[in-house]
C-alpha cells in the first residue's frame, strides 16, 4: 500500500491510496479459498474445487466484496500511518480498479481540531438562589386551580361571549353536495368559545347568541385538514344552543386539597412548596451553568469545525421549525434569524469540543449503571409501554448515545464547578426565573482564525449544552385548529 498526501488545508486533508494488483490478487485468492470450502460443484467434493475453476466461476463475483474490504482496511491503515484522526466519515472516491490492476482511490478527510485548553480551574461564579415564599406558593396554587375550572349555568339571559361554555347539538353537511358526513354531528356537546378546538370560524359565529337560538354555521375546512375527504371543502352546521355556562375557578381549600390526594390544604401547600423549591433549584442550576459555559466560551478562541457546525445548525433549525409548527406558526425564517442560529450552532460546537477535552483530560467517564438509570427514567414517561422503550434503546445505539450525552455534559460541568469558587446571591423568584433572550447570541468580540475548519466527530462531551435553547418564533396571532372530537 502506498499513501500520498495530495492536499492539506487547515483541517482538510486529501490522501491518495494505492493498493497493488498483487495485494488485490492475494485478497481475491483468500476469499475464493473461503468460498471453496462450502461451494457445491458437480464432480468435486466440497473444498476440492481447483482455484483456477473458482476464479473462472466466482472471480468477478467476489471482486466487489474484495474492493469494499480492501478500502476499509487500507483507509484505516492510511489514517494511522499519517497520524490523522478523522472528524467525520472520510469521503472516498475510487479512481481506478480492475482485474489485474492496482486499486487507486482518494480520501477527503476532515480532522478533529486540536483544542488547547485554557485555565478552567478556579472560576469565580455567582449562584442565584431563592426560596418559595407564600406569594410563590399562592401563585402555584392559583395555576393549579385554573387548570381545574368547573362551569355553572349563567344567571339571566345574556348573550354568549368568549370564554363561555355552550351546550350544543350540531349536525353538519358538506356544502357542495349537501351530504351529511360521518363525525360531523353531536348532541349535548360542551364547547368552550375561544378555545379554538373547532375549525376556524365555528366558535366565532356562536358568540353573541342566546340559549335556545338555532343557526346555520358556515365554515371551510382547512386545506391541511386531517380528513382528506373534507380538506378544503365548505361545510354547513345546523347548531342549536341549549345552555350557556360560565367558568368558575376552583376554591382553594381543604376539599380542593383532598381532590388532589392531599390530607388538607396545609399538606398541599407543603407539597407545592417542595415542588416550587425544586423548580427554583433547577433554574438556579441552569443559570449557574450558563455563566460557567460563557466563561469557557470566552476563554477558548478557535474556528469551530465547519461540518459539525452545519450538522448542529440543521438540528437547531429542525427543532425551531417543529416548535413553530406545534404553535401554529407558518413563516419563513429570515436571514437575520438564520445568522443568529448559525451563531448558536457555533457556540454549541465550540463548547462541546471544550467540554469533551476537559472530560478526556480528567478521565471523566459514564458508567453503564448511569446510562441504565437514564433509560429507566425515560421508560417511566410511558406507563404501560416500558418494555417497548427498553427494546428501543437496546436496538438503537444512536438513541442510547442521546441519553449518554447530557449525563456526560453534567458530569464535566459538575467537575468544573467543584473547582470553582461559587458565591450564592439571594434574588427574587421573578429574577431567577426570567428568561435570558440573549443567552445564545454569538459575541462579536470573539475572533477566530480565518480558515474554516471541518466538522469534528461527535464524542462524549460534544453534546449541546443544555441551557442553549433556540427560541421559536412568537406567533402574530393564534392559529385555529380543526375540530378535535365529533365535529371532525
Amino acid at each position: 500500500m502506498q499513501v500520498k498526501q495530495l492536499k492539506q488545508d487547515g483541517l482538510n486533508h486529501e490522501l491518495e491510496v494505492t493498493v497493488t494488483a498483487e495485494d488485490i490478487a492475494t485478497r481475491v485468492d483468500t476469499r475464493l479459498e473461503e468460498v471453496a470450502k462450502t461451494v457445491k460443484m458437480p464432480g468435486f467434493r466440497p473444498g476440492k474445487v481447483p482455484m483456477k475453476i473458482m476464479k473462472q466461476k466466482y472471480g468477478k463475483a467476489v471482486m466487489g466484496e474484495v474492493l469494499e474490504s480492501a478500502v476499509n482496511e487500507t483507509s484505516q491503515a492510511a489514517l494511522k500511518d499519517k497520524e490523522i484522526t478523522p472528524a467525520l466519515q472520510p469521503k472516498i472516491e475510487v479512481k481506478s480498479f480492475d482485474e489485474g490492476a492496482d486499486l487507486v482511490y482518494t480520501m477527503n478527510i476532515e480532522v478533529l481540531p486540536k483544542v488547547e485548553l485554557q485555565d478552567y480551574k478556579g472560576f469565580k461564579l455567582t449562584k442565584l438562589v431563592t426560596k418559595a415564599d407564600d406569594a410563590a406558593i399562592d401563585e402555584a396554587l392559583t395555576k393549579i386551580a385554573s387548570m381545574r375550572k368547573t362551569s355553572e349555568p349563567i344567571e339571566g339571559s345574556r348573550a354568549t361571549k368568549s370564554g363561555d361554555t355552550v351546550v350544543i347539538d350540531f349536525k353538519g353537511r358538506t356544502a357542495d353536495d349537501n351530504v351529511e358526513q360521518p363525525g360531523m354531528a353531536a348532541e349535548g356537546h360542551h364547547l368552550e368559545l375561544g378555545s379554538n378546538s373547532f375549525i376556524p370560524g365555528f366558535e366565532d359565529q356562536l358568540i353573541g347568541k342566546k340559549a335556545g337560538d338555532s343557526l346555520d354555521v358556515k365554515v371551510a375546512f382547512p386545506e391541511e385538514y386531517g380528513a382528506a375527504e373534507l380538506a378544503g371543502r365548505d361545510a354547513i352546521f345546523e347548531v342549536t344552543i341549549h345552555e350557556i355556562r360560565q367558568s368558575v375557578d376552583a376554591v382553594i381549600d381543604d376539599e380542593f386539597a383532598k381532590e388532589l390526594g392531599m390530607d388538607d390544604l396545609k399538606a398541599l401547600r407543603g407539597a407545592v412548596a417542595e415542588q416550587t423549591n425544586q423548580e427554583f433549584n433547577n433554574h438556579s442550576r441552569l443559570k449557574l451553568k450558563k455563566e460557567l459555559l460563557d466563561l469557557l466560551d470566552d476563554a477558548h478562541v478557535f474556528e469551530v469545525p465547519q461540518g459539525m457546525k452545519e450538522m448542529e445548525l440543521q438540528n437547531i433549525m429542525q427543532q425551531v421549525n417543529l416548535d413553530n409548527q406545534q404553535r401554529g406558526i407558518d413563516a419563513e425564517m429570515t436571514d437575520e434569524e438564520k445568522t443568529e442560529l448559525e451563531g448558536i450552532a457555533e457556540r454549541r460546537v465550540r463548547l462541546g469540543l471544550v467540554l469533551s477535552e476537559i472530560g478526556k483530560e480528567n478521565t471523566i467517564q459514564i458508567s453503564d449503571a448511569e446510562v441504565q438509570k437514564a433509560v429507566i427514567t425515560e421508560a417511566q414517561k410511558y406507563p404501560g409501554q416500558e418494555k417497548e422503550v427498553f427494546d428501543y434503546f437496546a436496538k438503537n445505539r444512536e438513541a442510547l448515545e442521546s441519553l449518554r450525552a447530557p449525563i456526560y455534559e453534567d458530569k464535566v460541568v459538575d467537575f468544573i464547578l467543584e473547582l470553582a469558587t461559587v458565591t450564592e446571591k439571594e434574588v427574587s423568584a421573578e429574577e431567577l426565573t426570567a428568561e435570558e433572550e440573549e443567552a445564545e447570541k454569538p459575541k462579536a468580540k470573539k475572533k477566530t482564525p480565518a480558515k474554516k475548519k471541518p466538522a469534528a466527530k461527535a464524542k462524549e462531551g460534544d453534546e449541546k449544552p443544555s441551557e442553549d435553547k433556540p427560541k421559536a418564533k412568537k406567533p402574530a396571532a393564534k392559529k385555529k385548529a380543526a375540530p378535535k372530537k365529533k365535529a371532525s
